[in-house]
């Protein structure tokens, strides 16, 4: 097989109406709809199932059993023509599941570019992720969650519908999200989910020079260290940071909260 031609397995079942670029492998047992449109060198392995109006970019992986584009768990949904958007060299493991939207947003689950989706984690329905994240085993989204960049969610988590996880925010394994989590913030628990601090090894890995980490910690010490309230922490970044976009990414985050903010530990906070 050549890098141009598409291959489909003699047992997989492809719509004649589903669009196929060039490199495009369908392995045995696999299951395409009509709506479906995969870009060039995108991989299914087996018995994957694509479904709904789904568009997926190139070179993406999809391991046995993934399945992407069935109908939102929703019991307002109607059948209506609702997507699936997903970028490039994302990497969808074992039993991976991805909903298309509902009519209550803009009709859109959207994944952007070089994510991975370890194996049983699940994207609900009108949901939005951004690029370069990482979902453990069985970590799953709600509705209408938005993901950032970079974002960690770990294993066996769950982010309740309408929350919002920051860019380079970590989320720690069996944690329960009801509330927005702060760009850069380290969060874990259960009853309830508390900041740790900051996403230090994250920034690390992501090239965040000592200078820019030292600022956000001390940022973070205003915000939730300091026994200041939201609005009165906010006033005080804005005067000890003048300038800098992660001191306005954090605070436009605060300001476009709707479900406010995953609170402070308890405990002594651990700067690492």
């Amino acid at each position: 097989m050549s890098g141009n031609e598409v291959y489909v397995h003699p047992s997989a079942s492809l719509h004649p109406g589903a669009k196929l670029d060039a490199g495009v492998w369908i392995g045995p047992g696999c299951v395409i709809g009509p709506h479906v449109t995969v870009d060039r060198n995108t991989r299914l392995e087996s018995h994957v199932v694509i479904g709904g109006w789904t568009e997926i970019g190139s070179d993406c992986r999809f391991s046995p059993f993934a399945a992407v584009g069935g109908e939102p768990q929703d019991i307002g949904y109607k059948g209506e023509e609702t997507r699936v958007k997903i970028g490039e060299r994302n990497v969808f493991r074992e039993f991976v599941t991805v909903h298309r939207a509902t009519i209550k947003q803009d009709r859109l689950t959207r994944i952007g570019d070089d994510n991975y989706f370890m194996a049983y984690s699940h994207v609900a329905h009108d949901c939005g992720v951004g690029n370069r994240t990482i979902f453990l085993h069985g970590a799953t989204l709600g509705g209408h969650v938005t993901v950032g960049d970079f974002a960690t969610v770990g294993a066996l988590s769950a982010v309740h519908q309408f929350c919002r996880l920051g860019r380079f925010s970590f989320i720690g394994g069996g944690s329960i999200i009801t509330q927005d989590v702060l760009p850069f913030a380290r969060v874990v628990g259960r009853r309830p989910p508390l900041v740790l601090g900051l996403n230090v090894i994250g920034l690390r890995r992501n090239g965040f020079t000592n200078a820019r980490i030292a600022a956000l910690k001390d940022m973070f010490k205003i915000f939730f260290f300091s026994n200041l309230n939201t609005q009165q922490a906010l006033e005080r970044l804005g005067a000890d940071f003048p300038n800098g976009e992660d001191r306005e990414e954090i605070i436009r985050f605060v300001q476009s909260s709707k479900r406010g903010l995953v609170k402070k530990s308890t405990e002594s906070w651990d700067h690492e």
